[in-house]
């Protein structure tokens, strides 16, 4: 079966608009299989093969089961989503070609970007998709999102700010929801501490499969309670070809990446990062709704490793007791011993010792 008619009878809903509404339409109208994004210019219907129209009767039943279901019920869901993020470097690095090129190259169903200038406004105009900016107070440049599916605006996050004198203007995470995840498109300061405790104020506000994805200007590792760092492990960065460093990272939570990889640089100075990311399954709680996930299963793992360490408390401190006292008493017997070595001998064993020296030729 060719593989463009395979996406549309399987329903792939990441492989063209992301909704079946869309492609159960196609299968009985006279619209393009390219407007589906599946690459192919023959008709749905009209085309397709014989061996194939078998299929229709039970698609059709598909496309009728959709409508009967309120809007919530049908929500599309992508069952891959491929993320690219990209540093541009102001002015002086990639333009509005560089990503288009990339985009046109990887078609991601999220790009993020940072260091995104004005010039980056049209980007639209070549390749579609939504695209929405925010600049950072007193910079030219700021966080950017494209995505060729329907996005809802997204929202600027205040981040915490240091307050050293001569500090940059305060920073901001760009929050955008694409289908049920949450992701932060962030360009955090270059303060070690900094950059941990804003990764954290994040970390507090997104609820649910989250990723926290961009420029995290941080060296060495990083611990967050409740998220992995799923990114490529390669350096992304290398000022002045004298170090490499990796700091466009991915901390996700709820998520699974296949696939971690860097890109080629361009004219930035940052590699962008591309990953395949996965939603865990739900896990249904005690009412029957799917409100929790996969991470929730790791926590009440480490709830019953506490309870297990808590209950074999005293058996462990009973033990290290009876070591401490092993080794206080021998330490003890050895101390007794050596005082008795140097205590000085009793005035009758002197007098002793004197008349056995005297009789001695």
């Amino acid at each position: 079966m060719p593989k463009t008619v395979r996406r549309v009878l399987g329903f792939e809903l990441c492989a063209g608009m992301g909704t079946t509404e869309l492609a159960s339409d196609c299968l009985e109208s006279s619209v393009p299989f390219t407007k589906c994004g599946l690459g192919s210019s023959f008709r749905a219907i009209g085309l397709l093969p014989g061996r194939f129209r078998g299929a229709l009767p039970s698609l059709r039943a598909l496309r009728e089961n959709l409508e009967s279901k309120g809007p919530d019920e049908r929500r599309p869901r992508i069952v891959t989503l491929k993320v690219i993020s990209w540093n541009l470097l102001r002015l002086t690095g990639a333009g509005v070609e560089d990503v288009a090129a990339v985009i046109e190259q990887h078609r991601p169903d999220l790009l993020l970007l940072q260091e995104a200038t004005e010039q980056l406004s049209a980007l639209p105009a070549r390749v579609g998709g939504c695209f929405f900016r925010e600049p950072l107070n007193g910079r030219i440049y700021g966080l950017a999102v494209w995505s060729p599916h329907p996005l809802a605006p997204p929202y600027a996050l205040p981040l915490p700010v240091s307050r050293v004198p001569g500090r940059v203007p305060p920073r901001v995470a760009q929050i955008v929801q694409l289908g049920e995840v949450t992701f932060a498109n962030v360009h955090l300061s270059h303060g070690q501490f900094l950059n941990r405790r804003q990764l954290l104020h994040i970390a507090n506000v997104l609820d649910g499969p989250a990723a926290v994805v961009g420029d995290y200007n941080a060296i060495g590792p990083i611990k967050l309670a409740g998220f992995e760092d799923i990114g490529p492990r390669q350096p992304t960065h290398s000022p002045n070809n004298t170090i490499s460093l990796r700091l466009d990272r991915c901390m996700a939570r709820g998520l699974r990446c296949s696939y971690a990889k860097v890109l080629a640089r361009g004219r930035s100075d940052h590699h962008p990062i591309r990953l395949d990311l996965h939603v865990l399954p739900a896990v249904r709680g005690s009412d029957g709704t799917g409100t929790g996930h996969v991470r929730r299963l790791k926590l009440r793992d480490s709830v019953e490793r506490w309870a297990r360490a808590m209950s074999d408390a005293p058996n462990r401190i009973r033990v290290r007791q009876t070591f401490f006292e092993t080794l206080d008493v021998k330490f003890r017997k050895a101390k007794r011993g050596v005082v008795q070595q140097q205590r000085p001998a009793p005035v009758g064993v002197l007098r002793q010792l004197s008349k056995e020296e005297a009789k001695a030729p």
